[in-house]
């Protein structure tokens, strides 16, 4: 998409974008922040909330996640900050098709030129620009993104050494996907989680839900995959999750020990959502029913 192309697009989901844009808390999790390195070739590039991360390696680099519209400009000067440059960007990756991730990937992939991977499942819904989104419907609409490639539950983007499993975790959005990959800091090897959303929207019913029927099968299958990944380092699509803001503080003070290990707080996190899940299953009156 060039350049004139990309802004029409922009231009045609302007209102939606601005009403989205316009109130308190969408812009408190969009500001900016000072990119660092989490771990070995993982570097955070995000804004104050909504993440996005770097993973360099030798014959290029991989993005995962675009966050908002106005969160890809910020994006792109963050890569520069560490030294990077937009062209060696090769692979640009994708969590979810909301617009505060999802906003910013056909800028990213205009000015990288990458190669875009995204589940087979939430392919169509970034094809369309978020429009047809079981919860969302057509309100939240973002630029649309066409994948190069598409991936199933298990399929794995290789990269100068360094390589990124998906794992399909459905729910908060049909195609919802969870990446695992190794880093190499120092003399230690960790098992990095990128954690898919697991909330639920306050109004979505789990048990009486036409647009989404597998909804809850869904949610207890994610539950399922989750409990079972390895995870030392753990990192989601929203900073808030894992105490991203606390934990780059206490890094850039110089904390003997790298906050971001955090086993502990990751297995909190999918208990935590699993208990909220089960919890709801239990308002609609699904107590003892088995989830298919």
């Amino acid at each position: 998409m060039n350049r004139f192309a990309f802004l029409l697009a922009s231009l045609l989901v302007a209102p939606a974008l601005v009403h989205a844009q316009a109130t308190a808390a969408w812009r408190s999790m969009n500001q900016p922040v000072e990119p660092y390195r989490i771990a070995g070739n993982l570097y955070y590039v995000g804004a104050s909330d909504i993440t996005s991360y770097l993973i360099a390696t030798p014959e290029g680099d991989i993005l995962l996640d675009g966050g908002f519209v106005e969160t890809a400009p910020m994006i792109e000067a963050n890569l520069r900050k560490l030294g990077f440059k937009l062209a060696d960007v090769k692979v640009l990756l994708s969590s979810h098709a909301h617009l505060d991730h999802a906003g910013g990937l056909a800028e990213l992939k205009r000015a990288t030129g990458a190669k875009f991977f995204a589940s087979q499942r939430e392919a169509p819904l970034l094809a369309g620009g978020g429009k047809g989104d079981f919860y969302f419907g057509d309100r939240e609409p973002f630029p649309p993104i066409r994948a190069d490639h598409t991936l199933r539950d298990g399929d794995t983007v290789t990269l100068g050494g360094t390589t990124l499993t998906a794992h399909l975790t459905p729910g908060h959005t049909m195609g919802n996907t969870t990446w695992t990959m190794k880093v190499k800091d120092g003399d230690r090897t960790y098992d990095v989680v990128f954690a898919g959303s697991t909330s639920i929207f306050s109004d979505v019913s789990l048990t009486k839900n036409a647009a989404y029927p597998e909804i809850a099968a869904d949610y207890a299958k994610t539950f399922r995959v989750l409990r079972s990944l390895p995870c030392d380092i753990f990192l989601s699509s929203h900073a808030s999750l894992f105490d991203g803001l606390a934990k780059a503080k206490r890094l850039r003070e110089g904390a003997t020990e790298n906050p971001f290990v955090d086993p502990q707080g990751y297995r909190e996190y999918v208990a935590r959502n699993e208990r909220k899940f089960e919890e709801q299953m239990r308002r609609e009156g699904a107590e003892g029913r088995p989830i298919p």
